[in-house]
């Protein structure tokens, strides 16, 4: 999709600060973080949101959550534990409108969170 951020980033037009990349993924730092690990993880294919996810992405999502695992044990983060977190439409807080994971990690997460 021509104007959207992510497929923007995935493409090169605008940087990031990569934290892993493959042939159907992308993980880079959030340019705002909300703890002291922050990544985001997006397919390189252009999906807009977990609505619209079928059975034919199983595949995919097993690969996305294989990835994070792999990323916050490298981070040293794993043990403590994470908060993996997907926001669907408007009033889910989505607002990026290309499929993303965002990863928390590094403090005490409160729940609910808001």
């Amino acid at each position: 999709m021509e104007d959207c951020l992510f497929c923007k980033i995935v493409a090169g037009e605008i940087p990031s600060n990569k934290l892993y990349e493959d042939e159907t993924l992308l993980a880079f730092y959030d340019i705002d973080p909300q703890a002291p690990v922050h990544f985001l993880v997006v397919p390189k294919r252009h999906i807009v949101s977990a609505a619209a996810l079928t059975e034919d992405d199983a595949a995919l999502l097993g690969h996305i959550y294989a990835v994070i695992a792999e990323q916050c044990r490298k981070l040293g983060v794993a043990e403590n534990g994470y908060r993996v977190v997907t926001n669907v439409g408007v009033d889910g807080g989505q607002s990026v409108q290309h499929l993303h994971f965002h990863v928390l990690a590094g403090r005490s997460l409160a729940w609910p969170p808001g």
